[in-house]
């Protein structure tokens, strides 16, 4: 499909400076990668060879009896009976040796009885967010070669937790930031609009609104009942909606006494599509400005949330979570570390995207 010349000039603006071009480009490759958690950080194995059939645990449940074992529930792939049992194509001996090794089963008997020998293939990083490790010695442990970034005092892999986190913290931003755009804009454009008295009772509704102590409402919300991604979000988006109203009011305020609109009016054009097709696009400049904090704002406010304990469960994959326990364990520098790092790399990324969006959709900036 095509672009028109406008979106081509848009493309082109963007791609003019450099930094966000660059930002686009890292952030995509990070947050693919991170789509793929499951592929990249699990305590499951990518697949596994049995008696000659291969199969996904990341994928599909198994059980320890589907290994051989004696147990209906899910098999636990780091237990080196489990894996004796899948390398050894179920020899009993694993369960009197568990220490057998792999090369034991590969030479093709375990207790002198012939086997099948099969293979496990484990993910870059065999842990997931949520996994407890057998360390040695004592939680929050230092990175190693095991460990990259080292563990939490919960003994669960640090590297594995940020992967997920960041994908959960871009997912909730994304989603808060859209819905609230949506409503934001909508409200907005119909108050700039036709003014009157249906500006008058928004502003008067907004007002009201926005002087909801909304923190409040989350902490009670939080302690009825169990705070979820979807549930968190949707009170995100019910005292967000208002950061774009007055923006995209003074816009249409502006706009709509316009000579194209009152022509417009005058052969017929209806109300909607004045204000999509010819209003909107005059708005999007300084919508776009304040995108950068919306997003932002949103990935702050989830942190936030998280450290304070009203956030997503505890053991979530959360950034914020693992910033409280930075705090409270100043003798593991490494979770402080990571978890800077990880929001200055993850809003910076965002931020200077958003500036190249800004900027490709300013008539005023042409690039060559």
């Amino acid at each position: 499909m095509r672009m028109s010349p406008l979106n081509q000039r848009r493309w082109r603006n963007f791609r003019a400076n450099r930094r966000a071009a660059w930002s686009l480009v890292i952030f995509a490759v990070l947050f693919g990668l991170s789509l793929g958690a499951e592929f990249l950080a699990n305590d499951h194995p990518l697949l596994v060879s049995y008696k000659g059939e291969i199969r996904s645990p990341v994928l599909q449940f198994y059980s320890e009896k589907d290994f051989g074992g004696d147990f209906q529930t899910e098999a636990v792939y780091h237990d080196p009976v489990v894996q004796c049992l899948i390398i050894s194509g179920g020899a009993e001996g694993c369960f009197d040796t568990p220490t057998k090794t792999e090369a034991e089963a590969k030479a093709g008997a375990i207790d002198g009885k012939p086997v099948t020998p099969g293979w496990i293939l484990w993910p870059p990083i065999p842990y997931s967010y949520n996994t407890i490790n057998d360390i040695k010695g004592a939680a929050p442990s230092a990175p190693d070669a095991k460990h990259w970034l080292g563990t939490d005092d919960t003994a669960r892999d640090v590297l594995a937790r940020v992967i997920y986190g960041f994908r959960m913290s871009v997912s909730f931003a994304l989603v808060v930031t859209a819905a609230t755009s949506v409503l934001g804009i909508a409200a907005g454009a119909v108050q700039g609009y036709f003014g009157g008295w249906i500006d008058l009772i928004f502003q008067r509704v907004i007002e009201i609104w926005g002087s909801t102590p909304s923190l409040y409402v989350i902490i009670i919300v939080a302690a009825i009942w169990q705070m979820n991604f979807w549930l968190l979000a949707g009170l995100m988006v019910l005292f967000g909606w208002t950061h774009l109203v007055h923006v995209v009011r003074a816009e249409f305020l502006r706009a709509r006494n316009f000579e194209y609109v009152r022509a417009a009016r005058a052969l017929g054009v209806s109300n909607g599509v004045i204000m999509v097709r010819h209003v909107l696009p005059n708005a999007m400049v300084a919508t776009l400005t304040f995108l950068p904090f919306i997003i932002t704002g949103a990935i702050s406010s989830l942190a936030t949330l998280d450290f304070l304990g009203f956030g997503m469960p505890s053991s979530a994959p959360s950034l914020g979570e693992l910033t409280l326990q930075a705090k409270q364990n100043l003798q593991a520098p490494w979770l402080g570390f990571t978890a800077f790092f990880a929001f200055a790399i993850m809003l910076s990324l965002l931020v200077f995207i958003f500036e190249g969006v800004r900027d490709a959709f300013d008539p005023r900036k042409t690039f060559q």
